[in-house]
């Protein structure tokens, strides 16, 4: 049984995503489905992108009732963005592409963006350049802007204990050709939070539009 969670303000979510202030506001769906399930039943959590903050996040409240958390091209913190270096390594840098986000200020010009978008003209070329263009357009018209709460994703103790989330199995699937989270990135958080096991793939940021069935085997005959 697969279940695919809406967190709050993405994808099918009803939730303006500048209206989201935190990051636990971000996460409820995914905190509320967890918290939902039958005493001793576990589930294997897949993120992908900043989905692997929602993922870890995760981890950190029910340790006990995930068997597996495998990142795709995602940001894999221990404790979130706690310092330069979290940043540095889990934050896409995408400067070389220009200015390449519309940014929306729901509380007035002088607070900080609510929500951030990348523009149009960049989505293919930085999310999916080695993806089926038809693919790729239909994506482009589903994507939603993102809440700026992600970007004070913070969880756990700061650099503190990380005996419970370490008891839970993680996977990385890296994409060799990615824009967004670059691959010295992915290198990075790899090095910093060995994962049990690393799984490479030749593709762009989106290896379920450029690659299906093979992230589909891949994922499939993980233990």
């Amino acid at each position: 049984r697969v279940s695919c969670v809406d967190l709050a303000g993405a994808a099918g979510s009803r939730v303006d995503p500048g209206s989201v202030r935190s990051f636990d506001e971000y996460t409820a769906p995914l905190v509320d489905l967890l918290s939902a399930l039958p005493d001793g039943e576990k589930v294997i959590l897949v993120g992908h992108s900043a989905g692997g903050l929602s993922v870890t996040h995760a981890m950190h409240l029910f340790s006990d009732r995930i068997k597996q958390a495998i990142f795709i091209a995602a940001t894999m913190l221990p404790f979130g963005y706690q310092t330069e270096q979290d940043i540095k390594d889990g934050v896409p840098d995408l400067s070389e592409f220009g200015d390449v986000y519309d940014l929306a200020f729901g509380l007035g010009m002088d607070h900080p963006p609510t929500s951030a978008a990348l523009r149009p003209e960049f989505q293919r070329m930085i999310l999916s350049q080695q993806s089926p263009q038809e693919d790729s357009a239909l994506a482009s018209i589903l994507l939603r802007p993102w809440p700026a709460a992600l970007s004070a994703a913070r969880f756990g103790r700061g650099g503190g204990d990380s005996s419970a989330i370490d008891q839970v199995r993680r996977v990385y699937i890296t994409t060799a050709k990615d824009c967004m989270v670059k691959p010295e990135q992915q290198e990075a958080m790899i090095h910093r939070w060995p994962p049990s096991k690393v799984v490479a793939m030749d593709t762009d940021h989106s290896p379920f539009f450029s690659a299906p069935e093979r992230l589909f085997q891949l994922i499939v005959k993980l233990p």
